[in-house]
């Protein structure tokens, strides 16, 4: 259904009688700028502020949202479907810290995954910017992407106990009988995130339909156009907001770039450089300390890597009532590669490991899939898998599967596991929902955007967001480092910047870098 866009003259704050829960301010900011035919309802609702407790899912969600006095939560009501919405509705939990002098309007921020919270990157980051002019000049507002995390329903398809058996499960046999298995196991996936969450539910939680959600968040929180802080995967959400709704955007920041000029397996294999990249950096700062666990020479630091890892293929560590795996080994590995500040511990980690144990590489892997200490999981990961298997297109020919097997043990040899270079069909190839990904198309009446990328950057390698901010014909703002994503994270070049753009659209001198 084509849905015909109208100009709506933006409402005043309203405080909207009713019977709202005790604690609840109900308020009405929209509807704001331009609104689709027939969503008018969902683009000018009104919003029911109050305490974030209920909001968390998690126990170190609990920690952020109980009792804080400047934040409050709300949740928006969007259709589940686009094409049909008199049809059934869903809610995407904000969070929000209120801007304290003159406001601009919202700041909207998503943190990346796919899969990740909003509201709790929001929560985290609220205290930095609390007394900054940022602070000032806008309402923080965090969102969980539907399926995530406080947005209902959930994107839920393994259980805590299944999720710590899986993570167990090495997977590395690529003979016939191995990979059979592994597919089996992937279709075994497929039909229980269909099962718990619902086909219907599903086919609806990618970007496409995300960014609606977005355009709808918008006006309802009374902001005519949109500013918007994208991280990692975040970005791609700001770049597809920017080609479906130009007229509507007033700022975009987008740090740490995924590029729109590559296919799934392009990124996937230059993301595996970029690990590779980060993991040789980390081994020359290691060759420097005197407690190095992978020795003096760089050079040999993925083979020592290798030497230490492998045999948790075989022989898991124990670790209290639970085992380090193979798997959350190098996932350990892969989270530390994120950041400097990781080093150590992995370091640390590695050197345990000669010792036969493996709490620290344990807690690096819980820190990525989000599993905190009473065993529960977040929902990154299973949104994670759920948003890109309808974001990309199914990859199903064997010999492009090995292909990218080899080509990625060879992108990244730290991470060789030994085993003969054969692809296995992933949990997308059995997704129970077809791909609602939408071709690509040049963006036209878009505002300067702001693109951050950084040089060292494992995740999304700093050409990512070259081609980024080429695609959109935004500035480019250059880190010089090793880490995933740097903007309101204290750097005393960066920041200012990025605060600077936002505030009074003001772009960087063209080549502009910062260390």
């Amino acid at each position: 259904m084509l849905l015909l866009a109208v100009p709506v003259l933006a409402a005043c704050t309203t405080v909207v009688t009713g019977s709202p829960s005790p604690g609840t301010v109900l308020e009405q900011r929209g509807p704001a700028g331009t609104v689709p035919s027939g969503l008018e309802r969902f683009y000018g609702q009104q919003l029911g502020w109050e305490d974030c407790g209920t909001y968390a899912t998690t126990a170190s969600t609990r920690g952020q949202y109980r009792n804080k006095k400047n934040i409050e939560c709300a949740r928006l009501e969007v259709p589940l479907d686009y094409a049909n919405p008199g049809g059934k509705t869903i809610t995407v939990g904000l969070l929000r810290q209120k801007a304290s002098g003159d406001r601009i309007g919202s700041l909207i921020i998503n943190p990346g995954g796919p899969g990740g919270s909003g509201m709790s990157a929001a929560a985290s980051l609220a205290g930095t910017v609390r007394d900054t002019p940022l602070g000032e000049r806008f309402d923080f507002v965090g969102f969980d992407p539907r399926g995530v995390g406080a947005s209902q329903p959930q994107v839920r398809c393994l259980t805590d106990a299944e999720r710590d058996a899986e993570r167990l499960d090495t997977d590395v046999d690529t003979s016939p009988a191995g990979i059979q298995q592994t597919e089996a196991e992937n279709k075994t996936y497929a039909e229980k995130c269909a099962a718990t969450t619902g086909a219907d539910f599903l086919a609806h939680v990618g970007t496409r339909d995300v960014v609606r959600d977005l355009d709808v968040m918008r006006s309802a929180l009374g902001d005519e156009k949109l500013t918007y802080l994208g991280y990692s995967y975040g970005t791609y959400i700001g770049s597809q907001y920017a080609a479906a709704f130009p007229a509507n955007v007033r700022a975009l920041v987008l740090d740490g770039a995924v590029d729109p000029t590559q296919n799934q397996v392009e990124s996937l294999i230059a993301q595996a450089a970029g690990f590779q990249h980060a993991f040789e950096a980390f081994a020359q700062w290691c060759a420097k300390r005197q407690d190095c666990s992978l020795g003096k020479d760089p050079a040999q630091a993925s083979k020592a890597f290798r030497d230490l890892t492998l045999p948790l293929v075989q022989r898991p560590v124990d670790v209290g009532d639970r085992k380090l795996s193979y798997n959350d080994a190098i996932t350990g590995a892969i989270q530390a590669m994120y950041s400097e500040e990781l080093w150590a511990p992995l370091n640390s980690g590695l050197t345990e490991l000669k010792n036969n144990r493996g709490d620290t590489l344990l807690s690096l892997a819980d820190a990525y899939f989000d599993r905190d200490r009473e065993g529960k999981y977040s929902t990154i990961t299973d949104a994670f898998t759920a948003i890109k298997c309808v974001d990309e297109p199914r990859v199903t020919d064997r010999a492009v599967l090995d292909d990218v097997a080899r080509r990625y043990k060879a992108a990244a040899p730290f991470l060789d596991d030994g085993n003969p270079p054969v692809g296995a069909l992933d949990t997308c190839a059995f997704w129970p929902v077809p791909p609602t990904v939408e071709q690509a198309k040049p963006v036209s009446g878009l505002p300067p955007v702001l693109v951050i990328s950084t040089t060292g950057d494992p995740a999304t390698p700093y050409e990512a967001g070259v081609n980024l901010a080429k695609a959109l014909g935004g500035g480019l703002l250059t880190y010089e480092g090793n880490q995933h994503t740097v903007y309101l994270q204290g750097n005393e070049c960066v920041d200012p910047i990025g605060d600077d753009y936002l505030i009074d659209l003001k772009l960087p001198a063209q080549g502009k870098r910062c260390s």
